[in-house]
């Protein structure tokens, strides 16, 4: 087994891809058949795999969200950090905090068109920790 944790940069709301560094973790770990699990240790933002060609695909979902999750909705009470603190938790809560690949000839077994990446739900940027273990033979 190997295990690895990264840190991201955000910039802010949105989607950063993090499939290369997945992908060298799961090079270095040596494992040609098996699963890769990533995981997100924050409570406001998520893991998502995604469309990697067209980054209208990713910003039609930063809107959707926004839409069904707004800041400042005076549904919300927990408001510590400001008018996006709560959407930024409930959107979490509604994509993942991890996911699991699996692992072909040594690389990531992703569609032709997938990614994966981080998906900020915080205004400002955050230094972001991810864990990558990936298990096998």
């Amino acid at each position: 087994m190997y295990q690895r944790t990264i840190t991201v940069a955000s910039r802010g709301r949105g989607t950063l891809e993090i499939s290369r560094e997945v992908a060298a973790a799961v090079r270095e770990s040596g494992v040609a058949t098996g699963l890769c699990h990533v995981f997100c240790h924050h409570t406001s933002a998520s893991l998502i795999l995604c469309e990697n060609a067209d980054p209208t695909v990713r910003r039609d979902l930063e809107a959707f969200m926004a839409r069904l999750v707004p800041d400042g909705d005076r549904l919300f009470d927990h408001t510590d950090e400001g008018p996006d603190d709560m959407p930024a938790h409930v959107r979490a809560i509604l994509t993942s905090s991890s996911l699991t690949i699996p692992v072909t000839s040594g690389a990531l077994a992703l569609g032709t068109w997938q990614g994966v990446y981080l998906w900020e739900h915080r205004r400002a940027g955050h230094a972001r920790r991810v864990t990558i273990t990936v298990q096998g033979a």
